[in-house]
């Protein structure tokens, strides 16, 4: 009888799985537990078993009615749920969503690792507005209002003085006009331009960087520089210093590196040279120190800036801006 009762419960668990209704469920309670159920059909024969058996038997059979009793119960009340939601439109079947974990995005990644790279060399970390005034976006950076200098950029004007800033470089005079030197200042922050291309993005990120003091030279410019690019792209990666015009720097430079595809030998990317062009650079315009107060011949320095974006393409060989920007979670997620 024992082996019965067990043989029975494992029968009805197995037929529990296959149930797909309630009305199925109903059916199979009455043939368990109803008056002619195989499980009250058990409990009718204890009285024909020998006196020393029914202690043990009725206990077993008691033990599993009340476990079957309640796996009916919990089974009804999943049928009641199921069939609340198929009334509302839900469907209860479905699998369930995940709840994915949001990561940093590459760009803050590699802004990130640049603000510490220079905090290793006791740069001081500055921020600004990003609506800035004329005066110290262009003319206090040696722009004046006929310069052609301005043609270069695109600027997205709020007001004839009022505008979007289209660099980070107004934190130069900015923080001069109240730091007396020596300093070593880095201000990253978003810049706008009216431009849009595969390269190219209305809003993107700029890290402007200047040190100033009595024998700063182009010398230092090359360590400090040298310094960060083997930082950020390892310490085999060349670099080079290639002469350039910016209105605020004289002399001016352009900063390439080793071409990370093809490291050198020629590739689309680089146009066959090699090289890849990741910032500019220069010494501090004595113009620029006669805006702010300081004595252009007892102080020098040099000023950098690069664009956030640019480099972490370059650094995760990603050949569209617009990826930073459309949010898509396969990309996103590979960082």
């Amino acid at each position: 009888m024992l082996s019965l009762l067990k043989s029975l419960e494992s029968h009805i668990r197995e037929e529990l799985e296959k149930i797909s209704s309630l009305k199925e469920l109903e059916a199979l309670q009455v043939q368990v537990l109803g008056r002619k159920g195989k499980l009250t059909e058990c409990l009718r024969q204890l009285g024909s078993l020998a006196p020393e058996e029914r202690p043990a038997v009725g206990q077993e059979a008691n033990r599993i009615k009340g476990i079957l009793e309640a796996l009916f119960q919990q089974t009804k009340a999943l049928f009641a749920v199921l069939d609340k939601g198929a009334q509302s439109g839900f469907d209860w079947t479905l699998p369930g969503r995940r709840n994915f974990r949001g990561k940093q995005h590459p760009i803050s990644q590699t802004l990130d690792e640049i603000c510490q790279i220079f905090s290793r060399l006791n740069f001081d970390l500055v921020e600004g507005p990003e609506v800035e005034l004329d005066y110290y976006n262009f003319e206090a950076l040696n722009i004046p209002p006929d310069h052609p200098a301005r043609d270069m950029q695109d600027t997205f004007y709020i007001t004839d003085t009022i505008l979007l800033r289209t660099q980070t470089s107004p934190m130069q005079v900015r923080v001069m006009e109240k730091v007396a030197p020596p300093l070593r200042v880095i201000a990253p922050g978003k810049v706008y331009r009216r431009d849009s291309d595969i390269s190219h993005s209305p809003m993107f990120h700029q890290v402007e960087g200047f040190m100033v003091g009595d024998t700063i030279s182009f010398g230092d410019l090359k360590g400090v520089l040298s310094y960060f690019v083997h930082q950020m792209y390892g310490e085999n990666t060349p670099l080079r210093f290639r002469p350039s015009f910016f209105p605020f720097t004289e002399p001016s430079a352009e900063v390439d590196i080793g071409c990370v595809i093809c490291r050198g030998s020629g590739c689309r990317l680089c146009s066959q040279t090699g090289w890849l062009e990741i910032l500019g650079a220069g010494m501090i315009d004595p113009e620029v120190y006669r805006m702010v107060g300081y004595d252009p011949d007892r102080v020098t320095g040099f000023a950098f800036g690069m664009g956030v974006e640019r480099i972490a393409m370059l650094r995760y060989g990603i050949d569209d801006i617009r990826l930073f920007y459309e949010n898509d979670q396969r990309f996103l997620k590979q960082f």
